[in-house]
């Protein structure tokens, strides 16, 4: 299964996600601080989807209510429901 999501409130501008049985296989980041992005791709590969989501999700960023490692969580919460469909 393929997922683009746009991100909403960081640098980023959009997030790929590949994902097979709950495994994500690929993410890329496009814009936003590309070490660090790179450095989240490589982390969460081969990772079950729902453990990504429980370790990111809620990270700010600074003074923002969001961040990207929540962003992805984010995207990845809607393609986990769109796979359960």
């Amino acid at each position: 299964m393929v997922y683009d999501y746009t991100p909403q409130g960081v640098c980023s501008q959009h997030i790929h996600v590949e994902m097979e049985d709950g495994i994500i296989r690929n993410v890329e980041f496009y814009g936003g601080c590309n070490g660090n992005l790179q450095g989240i791709s490589r982390l969460v590969k081969g990772m079950r989807a729902e453990e990504a989501v429980e370790k990111l999700k809620g990270i700010r960023c600074g003074y923002k209510s969001t961040s990207c490692p929540d962003q992805l969580a984010q995207g990845l919460e809607r393609m986990l429901e769109k796979a359960e469909r």
